[in-house]
């Protein structure tokens, strides 16, 4: 069934991103379409990595000031970039359906 569904809804699917996508596979006829174009591929080129494009020494600055307060208000330590890693350990809480009373594992 789920299969049926799929084949019948994929050629609505791929028409919508082709529809969507299709500016994008041409090139710019307009002058100003193609610069704003080239200043898009030109600013991907220079932020690669995820850092600032041309900083200055002030907003480098400020960018830092602002970390700084960041991590001494929340008190966070460790690998700022790193997604956090979870274990969650604890109580189990469960309600027995005879007596209704809640019960605690540890």
């Amino acid at each position: 069934m789920l299969t049926q569904r799929l084949v019948k809804s994929a050629p609505k699917v791929i028409k919508r991103n082709i529809g969507i996508l299709a500016p994008a596979f041409k090139e710019a006829s307009d002058p100003i379409q193609q610069l704003f174009l080239d200043k898009i591929r030109e600013y991907k080129s220079k932020s690669a990595g995820g850092k600032l494009v041309d900083p200055t020494p002030e907003i480098e600055h400020e960018r830092r000031a602002e970390l700084d307060r960041i991590i001494k208000h929340y008190d966070l330590k460790g690998d700022l970039n790193e997604f956090p890693k979870f274990s969650f350990q604890g109580t189990y809480i469960y309600k027995n359906t005879k007596d209704h009373t809640i019960h605690r594992i540890i």
